[in-house]
């Protein structure tokens, strides 16, 4: 997510126009694929959506100002699960971003959230506990920080998604720093967190270990090769999910100039892998001086995972892809299998999917509704469901095959 009037740069779009139809097929029907479904109302600046595992009854809803909320029943409950307001920055790309429930929450009442500090910016990772005496609320005095990046230089490109993989790791998601064309160059150095997705293992305690398979798990931050990272080359992956039935990851990544990218890792990737930011934007060279002389683009072609979609600003509208889900919910069984995404901006939702020969298509759902004024993240319930977020209305729409 980011502002929707951000700072434009030179472009060349026009050279690139056929590659964007070779990788996105854009089906508008005379009718949307889907229509939407009010689910829940009444929350402000909601950036993310979260259920303990095996809860079928309840979503809990993140409130960029710092409070976290549940819908129980289909019913917004008072008061709020965990609020945080007066220790986070919020506003703009900051505040309360992230929220994962630990696998065995039913026991540990283990919960991590992702925010950002107030009056340093430094993004944050930390642990909560469950109030035992009450389910419907966290215990405030519980919080860790297990662990603090700073982000002293701008205010945008936090990440902030953070989520349990099939593995049983937490993967957390961050930004490479902010400002344009990734200037502090943190998205290719291994040294730094920033514009990475970390994997790490917890146990709902105090502390994390390095999951022995990480890519660089024998290393350290200290010889430019930290060992929590898992992949690397990422502008600000807002948005990033598991597929429940396969493993693999799905990964939004949000672009700058021209291009807004889907990037696919398979289930069982060792990790290590380059995804091209800030040498790459989408499939194209973005910045071919990046370490002071040309050539970088060249070096790294054959080296980058490349995205499996692309969209360009011009052609397609939109300036900030929103990751969400692989449908496997039994309502609409002619989404199953399709990756549903969206933008901030232009508020058009798409499906993509693999074919059988390998080629990945995406299909336009919906075309701006006036429902909608921001997506600014989906959501997944228990049962496989899909739900598009609304930043600015505060509501939760459930997604239904027409």
């Amino acid at each position: 997510m980011r502002d929707p009037h951000p700072p434009r740069y030179s472009r060349s779009v026009q050279a690139l126009a056929a590659l964007a139809v070779l990788l996105v097929v854009l089906a508008a029907a005379a009718a949307p694929a889907v229509i939407l479904r009010q689910f829940a109302s009444g929350f402000t600046l909601p950036v993310e959506v979260a259920y303990p595992p095996g809860d079928t009854n309840r979503l809990f809803v993140v409130e960029q100002g710092g409070r976290i909320r549940i819908i129980e029943g289909g019913k917004v409950l008072p008061g709020a699960f965990l609020d945080v307001s007066g220790i986070i920055a919020a506003g703009g790309e900051r505040g309360l971003l992230g929220l994962a429930f630990h696998p065995d929450y039913a026991r540990n009442g283990a919960f991590y959230v992702y925010y950002t500090r107030a009056h340093t910016g430094a993004v944050a990772l930390a642990r909560y506990l469950r109030d035992p005496k009450d389910a419907n609320r966290a215990d405030p005095a519980s919080g860790v920080v297990l662990f603090e990046v700073p982000h002293i230089d701008f205010a945008n490109h936090n990440g902030g998604r953070i989520v349990f993989g099939p593995d049983g790791y937490l993967y957390v998601g961050l930004g490479d720093g902010g400002g344009g064309r990734d200037r502090l160059r943190n998205g290719q150095n291994r040294g730094v967190f920033l514009g990475k997705i970390l994997r790490i293992a917890v146990d709902g305690g105090k502390g994390y270990r390095i999951p022995p398979a990480n890519p660089y798990a024998k290393e350290s931050c200290a010889a430019r090769l930290c060992p929590e990272i898992f992949l690397y080359g990422l502008r600000n992956p807002w948005k990033f999910s598991f597929d429940r039935a396969t493993g693999d990851l799905y990964i939004a990544d949000v672009g700058e100039d021209t291009w807004e990218e889907v990037d696919f890792i398979p289930a069982g990737s060792p990790g290590g892998l380059n995804l091209g930011w800030g040498i790459f934007e989408g499939d194209a060279c973005f910045n071919d001086e990046y370490y002071g002389k040309p050539g970088a683009c060249a070096a790294l072609k054959k080296r980058n995972i490349r995205p499996v979609v692309i969209y360009d600003h011009k052609s397609h509208g939109g300036y900030s892809i929103i990751g969400g889900y692989v449908y496997r919910g039994r309502a609409s069984p002619s989404l199953t299998g399709d990756y549903i995404y969206g933008d901030f901006v232009s508020k058009r939702i798409w499906a993509a999917k693999r074919d059988a020969a390998g080629a990945w298509n995406a299909e336009l759902l919906l075309e701006p509704s006036p429902l909608l004024a921001s997506i600014s993240s989906f959501a997944e319930d228990y049962a496989g469901e899909v739900y598009v977020v609304d930043h600015t209305r505060g509501t939760l729409w459930r997604i239904e095959a027409r």
